[in-house]
Formats: structure tokens, sequence, C-alpha cells
């Protein structure tokens, strides 16, 4: 449930979300008490799950190039503290993507200029793990220094942090008030059966009537004979001589047309995480991808979260995208009760 009750009787903490996505940083946020009053995304299709689940929050579609601190005053107006956080598109820094130090950093510039423009009070950004060896976050990190804020920047398990995936990923915190210490990690490892095990059985392809969002895409014969010879943790020595190609001998992915096991966390939640072929991403006992909201239930998403309009259908692999790219709604709230902590009261 949302707390929208102010941190104390008289104290106001106000937020703006550059980078937004379709809320999982907003949602956390706000069941800490932090008031996100505005989220910024290039992306207008994440409008309608971005207002729907976080009323009263006006979704801004624009790129941050175009827009200066300025722009976000009003919605400041009356904070006793002004936070800005964000979570850059991590594609540049990914492992996946195989980048190096050439990559473009343009959009973590603009968070920081922003930063500089604006001197929020509270400053927080999650982004993969390879970001912490790219100059764009040592150069962020002087600014910051420049500006009197007290930093800290690791890289955390999300695992530790009730998210049921294995997840690590940089998170920064600073603060002009005082000092900041990262989120406490409450150890309270989950997995994939503690968040999934109880939705209603699909085959791939189909849609649950209950809930649009309970969907996958279909497999072909080949990737369906495939997932019905895979093992709960295994790969593709699991099948049959002849359902395996040379290019699986050949790059050895083994993580590659895998299922997930109940007992154990998700791999990390990709935004390919509705393909079979990209990761370890079969439902560990039905012959299937897991379905988008599965794949948001093990993001963290409350499970009545709303993605598109009643009346539209829903699209598999934009979504996948969105869900991949957002922050876990448990890290939400871990980040917003660590920024609370570094406010002072007296």
């Amino acid at each position: 449930m949302l707390n929208s009750e102010p941190i104390s009787n008289s104290l106001v903490v106000r937020a703006v979300d550059v980078f937004c996505g379709i809320g999982g940083l907003t949602h956390g946020l706000r069941a800490t008490g932090i008031d996100v009053v505005c989220g910024l995304d290039i992306d207008v299709s994440c409008r309608y799950a971005y207002e729907t689940n976080n009323p009263g929050v006006v979704f801004q579609g624009a790129d941050i190039r175009e827009v200066s601190f300025a722009d976000f005053e009003s919605y400041y107006e009356g904070a006793d503290v002004t936070a800005l956080v964000g979570c850059a598109p991590c594609q540049p820094f990914s492992a996946y993507t195989r980048c190096n130090r050439n990559n473009d950093c343009a959009l973590v510039e603009e968070f920081s200029r922003l930063i500089g423009e604006g001197l929020p009070d509270l400053v927080s950004m999650e982004n993969v793990q390879g970001l912490v060896r790219h100059p764009s976050l040592l150069t962020l990190l002087k600014k910051l220094d420049e500006l009197d804020y007290s930093i800290e920047c690791e890289v955390l398990d999300f695992q530790r942090y009730g998210v049921p995936q294995r997840r690590r990923r940089m998170v920064l915190m600073a603060s002009r008030l005082g000092p900041v210490r990262l989120p406490e990690p409450s150890n309270d490892n989950k997995n994939v059966a503690d968040f999934i095990r109880e939705l209603r059985p699909i085959e791939a392809g189909e849609t649950c009537s209950d809930d649009p969002a309970h969907t996958c895409l279909p497999l072909t014969p080949t990737n369906l004979s495939r997932i019905r010879q895979s093992k709960p943790g295994g790969d593709w020595n699991d099948w049959d001589q002849s359902l395996v190609n040379p290019c699986h001998v050949r790059a050895y992915y083994p993580a590659s047309y895998g299922r997930m096991r109940w007992d154990q966390p998700a791999p990390t939640i990709t935004t390919q995480f509705c393909y079979y072929s990209t990761g370890r991403f079969g439902h560990p006992s039905q012959d299937r991808t897991v379905s988008v909201r599965e794949a948001a239930l093990l993001q963290t998403f409350p499970i009545d979260y709303r993605f598109v309009g009643p009346d539209t259908k829903l699209p598999i692999r934009r979504l996948a995208r969105q869900i991949g790219n957002a922050v876990p709604v448990k890290i939400g709230e871990s980040i917003g009760d660590s920024l609370i902590k570094t406010i002072p009261y007296d």
C-alpha cells in the first residue's frame, strides 16, 4: 500500500524521476512516503502504466537532452527536501553488449547536468554494474564531490534486498543534507516459487482469461520440443542430439534455452525474457517462457500493476523491454528508506 502521508508531520520530500519508464522506482519510493511528483521518459508508451499505477504523478514524455532543471521547479513547490532520481537506460554499459570505454555516455552526462543546474538535496541513480568502470561515472562522482554532496556508490546484490533474481546493479546515493548510507540488506532471500508458483497455468502463446498480462509468445515446434526436454536449471545438453545446433556447441552459452528452478532465484530479468533462446527464461514446469506478469512479479511489481488500457492488445515485446529495464520496486523501497534516513529532522 502506498504511503501518501508526508515523512513527518511537517516535512515534505518531493522527487522527480528521470528515465522513469513504467514506474518501478517511483512506485517503490512512494511506498516509503516520498512524494514523487513527476516522471520523465522519452518513451511515451510508458505513460499509461506510469500514471495509472502511480496516481497523481505527472508523466512528461520528453528527451532529457531537451529539458532543464528549471522545467521541474514548479513540481518541487512547497517541498522541504528535493530529490532527483533516475536510471539511465543501461544497454551502453551492459555486459550483454560487450561495450568498451568508447560507449555513448550522454544520458549519464545529462543526468549530471540536471544535478548541477538544480542542486537537489538528494540524488540517487541505479544502473548496471558495468557503469562503475566507465569514465562517465567517475566524472559524475567528481562533480558531486565538488558540489559538496556526501556520496556512496557500490554494486549491490539485489537478491539480498528481497528481489528473487541474480541481479547485481550499481546504486549511487548522494546528499547535501548530511552523511548518506546505502540501503541495508534485508537478506530476505526469495526464490522463483515465492513469486509465481500460484499463477494459473497457461500454454505457450496463450493469454490467461483473468489477467491479460499473464501471456507469453508462442514457441516454434522445434523450440517446443527443446523445452519439453529441458530440465530446470539445465541446458541444451539435456536434449536429443537432433535438437542441438552447431552454434550451441561453439558458443556454449549454458543459460540459453534454459528453464528456471522453483527453488532458486531467477536469472536477471532482461529485456529479452520473452524469448526462449536468449537466457534461462523457460518456466520451471510449464512448456513456455515466463509470461509478462511473471516477469513483472520477479521484478517485484505488484500483481495488480496494469501495463496497458483495457481495450489495448498487450504488446509483449515492448513490455519485455520496459519490464527488463525497470528498477525493481523492492529496490525503490530500499533506496527511499535510505534517502529518508539522511534527512535531519531537528
